[in-house]
């Protein structure tokens, strides 16, 4: 569905997407088309790409929708919201639906931008960023 969406994500930022997704990873990647302008930010060259590992109810709901393109559930800087609660008013005003599947555990994901010659860590999470970028510069010289 990813590939369908933003088709650009061929060729290595393909190889990027697969070697990392589903994961607790958050992909920054190329959007030479300027796709989804509402989801880019000021950055219209660029998109950040998340394939969840879904508790069970928001699994079920992304079954049955396809997919789901949403901005992040907070401000950019500002604390990660881990509850339906957490979600600055703002962001929860324009969204169409909510699904409270009840507060969600852990750490955030590791942000990681893959849109210059090397990888950038924005964020580290829950994941090592070392390890994901092993794992892509395998899959690149594979």
């Amino acid at each position: 569905m990813l590939l369908e969406c933003v088709p650009e994500l061929r060729d290595r930022a393909g190889v990027v997407a697969r070697a990392l997704l589903p994961g607790p990873y958050t992909l920054v990647l190329p959007n030479p088309a300027r796709r989804y302008r509402w989801l880019s930010g000021t950055r219209t060259d660029s998109i950040g790409v998340r394939v969840a590992e879904l508790p069970p109810a928001a699994g079920r709901v992304l079954e049955a929708v396809g997919c789901v393109m949403a901005t992040s559930a907070n401000d950019p800087g500002g604390p990660n919201a881990a509850s339906l609660d957490d979600v600055p008013a703002h962001i929860r005003e324009a969204c169409a639906a909510e699904l409270d599947d009840g507060r969600l555990p852990g750490t955030p994901s590791t942000v990681i931008d893959f849109t210059g010659g090397e990888p950038y860590v924005i964020r580290d999470g829950i994941a090592p960023a070392a390890e994901a970028i092993a794992r892509v510069r395998a899959a690149l010289a594979a």
